[in-house]
């Protein structure tokens, strides 16, 4: 069998170059949108300064057990599986917690799809003698269908917000009562520990590139 003319095997290797040079051209562009497209990883340093402190070493959350808007239980198991962040207020509150969650509603929506997926937000009352389940459910609802609204009695909350360093007191006016409380977001990571914090005032952009490097970073 005689060998190709040397027009056709020219012919040939041009198209093994020009077929080697797109698919090393879109390895490139592959590797660049995915470097875009992915949230961007912080330091330890650039993630304090914008408001998230990660703790060197996760701490352990002991048992406890509360109940959910719906009535359901809200144990340390609730919080294994998924990321969780957590909020204390109380629905009486003026001001701190509605603004609070509207912007957690803004920030939830923002979030990457498969970063959402594995993302739940909460919020523990810290007023349990008024905040009933039924009325938790009825509040959260004014913010996202999906956020948890937790109570129960009061011990095993106040055992709860010292193991997260949430503080709150009564303060009595004179004829009703109001709660100061912490305004810090809890970070609880997938295996149910207490992994960080963000600190307010909370910004929706910079609230959503500190949880996406977190969770992005995140060595299981």
């Amino acid at each position: 069998m005689s060998a190709p003319a040397p027009d056709v095997q020219q012919r040939r290797n041009i198209k093994r170059t020009v077929g080697f040079l797109l698919a090393f051209i879109c390895v490139v562009i592959g590797l660049f949108l995915h470097k875009f497209l992915s949230p961007r990883v912080l330091s330890q340093q650039e993630l304090a300064v914008n408001g998230a402190i990660v703790f060197d070493k996760p701490r352990i959350i002991p048992p406890f057990e509360l109940v959910d808007q719906r009535g359901a239980p809200f144990t340390l198991e609730r919080l294994q599986g998924k990321w969780t962040v957590m909020f204390f207020g109380f629905t009486t509150c003026p001001d701190i917690c509605p603004t609070t969650l509207a912007t957690l509603s803004q920030w939830y929506k923002t979030l990457d799809a498969d970063i959402k997926a594995k993302t739940q937000v909460a919020m523990v009352s810290v007023d349990p003698a008024r905040d009933t389940a039924e009325k938790l459910a009825v509040y959260m609802q004014h913010f996202d269908a999906d956020f948890i609204g937790v109570t129960g009695e009061f011990l095993p909350i106040k055992t709860l917000t010292d193991q997260l360093n949430v503080a709150f007191n009564k303060v009595t006016l004179e004829s009703d009562y109001t709660i100061d409380h912490s305004a810090h977001l809890v970070l609880i990571n997938p295996y149910g520990h207490y992994h960080g914090i963000f600190k307010p005032p909370f910004q929706l952009g910079q609230l959503k590139t500190t949880y996406q490097s977190i969770v992005t970073s995140f060595r299981h």
